[in-house]
């Protein structure tokens, strides 16, 4: 009888601890045709290839991923959290990321009434805000980040973050990067917020981010400072969107490139259609940045909760000194239009 009670107390301690600790796999298989044409042309494009291609991607609406995450319950209301998410590249079956392993996002952190606090590489309060005002969510020929930001400004390296709770629909997020350079605290390191507010049907998001890029202990100077105001507003019929930025990036003592970007999009929901459009001008200096916009069409239809199939079509208008090019989610692209045709999978 005694051994029966110390087999049941284990078996109940066993099963305790095993509901405190939540362990899940996750994925995304994206795959679809590509084409890009119109390749970059002027005099700052020499040697540059031009003309057509057609491929195959991996990634154009979503990133292809597989992931793990968890919690466990500490007790006291506070949790463990982790992510471990790899980019793959399922048309070569390799890895996206420069081949990184786990460099979509790997963290670890802690998460409490008072807010979450994690740290590793972790997306940017920048593109966060982004997302908020962009219809194609970062997907797609017609991907806010194709004009509004550089793909070194989407996630961060040697990062702790914090999360704060959300109070009225007020919320807010404070990313710190590390240098890690050993001969000083400034060089290549990242500082990045946000202030959020979400109350039906608005979401408004304000954020910021400053980045040091200096290559070494000689250059001084090398820092882009964004900032971004996103929104988005459900009207039933439609899902309206608007993004505006400041940019402000020192190329080299005492020259700056600066420029702004204006965005406005809509999606536009029908049964298990979804009609998608946006466009994005680039307000930016002659002499460095160029004037520049992009305009988008895009359309997906839900094959079930998991299953969609898109389309979208994207261009770019470069002024002088303007080489921006129509990229998707996971590639920058190669010309100033493009084409997409795919099917996305969620696991």
């Amino acid at each position: 009888m005694k051994k029966s009670l110390v087999a049941l107390a284990l078996a109940g301690a066993f099963a305790s601890a095993a509901q405190a600790q939540s362990i899940e796999m996750y994925g995304i298989v994206d795959m679809g045709f590509v084409q890009e044409s119109g390749g970059p042309t002027g005099p700052t494009s020499a040697g540059t290839a031009k003309g057509a291609i057609n491929k195959l991607t991996s990634g154009a609406q979503s990133g292809t991923r597989l992931g793990f995450k968890g919690t466990e319950d500490l007790g006291g209301g506070m949790k463990a959290l982790f992510i471990l998410e790899t980019g793959i590249a399922a048309d070569k079956g390799g890895f996206n990321q420069a081949n990184s392993a786990f460099a979509r996002q790997s963290f670890v952190g802690l998460q409490s009434d008072m807010g979450t606090v994690t740290m590793g590489r972790q997306y940017t309060p920048y593109f966060l805000t982004m997302l908020v005002g962009d219809p194609f969510a970062a997907g797609m020929a017609g991907a806010a980040q194709n004009m509004l930001m550089p793909a070194s400004n989407i996630r961060m390296d040697n990062a702790v973050k914090y999360t704060s709770p959300v109070f009225s629909g007020f919320s807010a997020e404070a990313a710190y990067g590390f240098g890690e350079q050993v001969d000083s605290v400034v060089r290549s390191r990242q500082l990045g917020a946000f202030i959020n507010y979400s109350g039906a049907p608005v979401n408004v998001r304000l954020g910021y981010l400053r980045k040091n890029t200096d290559t070494s202990a000689a250059t001084k100077t090398d820092e882009i400072s964004n900032w971004i105001l996103a929104a988005n507003w459900d009207v039933k019929v439609a899902k309206l969107f608007a993004a505006v930025t400041n940019n402000d990036e020192a190329v080299y003592a005492p020259i700056r490139r600066k420029s702004q970007d204006y965005l406005i999009g809509a999606q536009v929901p029908f049964n298990k259609h979804t009609f998608i459009a946006s466009y994005i001008y680039k307000d930016g200096d002659d002499t460095m940045t160029g004037n520049a916009n992009q305009v988008a069409l895009g359309y997906t239809y839900t094959m079930s909760k998991r299953t969609n199939l898109y389309a979208a079509w994207g261009r770019i208008n470069n002024g002088t000194n303007s080489l921006l090019t129509v990229g998707n989610n996971s590639e920058p692209g190669y010309g100033d239009k493009a084409l997409n045709l795919g099917i996305r999978h969620i696991f």
